[in-house]
């Protein structure tokens, strides 16, 4: 039996990234590009080189181009974080795996590190597999938590739940990760949206902009726990302009986000050292009189239009200056949908 799982790219369309600093955020699925896990079952335990493992190199050229996009290690480390932290969860919570070994590789076709969460991708595509392998259970608002534990605590990456949340659910959602809902249940508050509640969007990306989010966040975690006054309000306003947004999308009006999307991007711009091309990327979009923000962590913006004419004018724009445009695709064209409580269940013990 062979078992090939997706996850796929997601775009923060408003309050990133107050989602680690107790913020509030929407984020929407972005399944233009994906990450796919195969899983069959195997005499050993085998963890397959994937795409940006390769053992073989044309040139020295590519191998050291490749080491700086990537690392030194590739997607491996995330699939073999996740098969840790899935047995821990299962044992911790007396869950009996049957005896039998794997192997277990992955694909991917998302742009890697321009904030399209390339890495967690790979992470929750696995942990399906594994679910599905071993007919294990687990909530799914308790899904994101065990994927960032793999990133966060086995591996230092720095995060939040925001993209675990989204690439879990999947669709538009609407996340609260206020303070005292994370302590009391180690993860926030959930509430999946209709996806036809949002405004034409499009995505523009450049891959030569790649940087990892540990690099792109700096100095801000060190800034708001030593309880700085400027980051500690940038984060609560996210906050706000998130709950602006969300009553924006419920009461019906859609094109009341985009000038809260560049509220939001002006806001980021005042905390974080960005570079002249990822602003670039942005102010492409106010000269067509579009609305943009960061998609993540710079590399990517996710943006709102009027009407089809604007969006040509956007696509010519973007592509003169050698960007990636297209609309993404948040709803799944089968159908599938899932309803889901909004209060998440005690994540603590991950």
């Amino acid at each position: 039996m062979t078992i090939r799982t997706r996850a796929f790219a997601r775009a923060g369309l408003i309050g990133n990234p107050s989602d680690g600093y107790f913020g509030k955020t929407i984020s929407i699925i972005v399944r233009n590009f994906y990450a796919e896990v195969t899983l069959l079952e195997a005499d050993e335990l085998i963890i397959l080189p994937g795409d940006d493992d390769p053992p073989i190199y044309s040139s020295l050229e590519e191998f050291v181009s490749r080491i700086e996009l990537n690392g030194y290690y590739g997607g491996v480390r995330l699939i073999k974080a996740i098969v840790k932290r899935f047995a821990e969860y299962c044992r911790d919570n007396a869950i009996e795996l049957e005896a039998k070994n794997f192997s277990i590789g992955y694909h991917t076709t998302i742009p890697r590190r321009v904030g399209l969460a390339g890495s967690s991708a790979i992470v929750t595509a696995a942990i399906r597999a594994l679910r599905e392998f071993y007919g294990v259970h687990i909530a799914r608002e308790v899904q994101p938590s065990i994927v960032l534990s793999a990133e966060r605590d086995e591996l230092g990456i720095g995060a939040g739940l925001q993209d675990r949340v989204i690439q879990t659910y999947e669709g538009l959602v609407y996340m609260d990760f206020g303070k005292e809902i994370v302590e009391a249940t180690g993860a926030g508050e959930y509430e999946p949206l209709d996806p036809g509640l949002l405004p034409p969007m499009f995505i523009a990306y450049d891959t030569s902009l790649s940087e990892g989010s540990e690099v792109f966040h700096n100095n801000i975690r060190e800034r708001f726990d030593g309880g700085e006054r400027k980051v500690v309000s940038a984060m609560r306003t996210f906050a706000e302009i998130t709950d602006k947004a969300r009553d924006a999308l419920l009461g019906g009006r859609p094109h009341d986000i985009g000038p809260l999307m560049s509220e939001n991007f002006d806001l980021r711009r005042g905390l974080y050292r960005l570079s002249s091309r990822n602003i670039e990327m942005i102010e492409i979009a106010r000269a067509a009189g579009a609305h943009a923000k960061f998609a993540g962590s710079g590399g990517a913006a996710i943006g709102s239009y009027s009407d089809e004419n604007t969006y040509q004018q956007l696509a010519d724009a973007y592509r003169a200056a050698d960007f990636e445009i297209f609309k993404p695709q948040v709803t799944d064209p089968g159908g599938n949908t899932e309803r889901t409580p909004r209060r998440c269940t005690d994540a603590r013990r991950l």
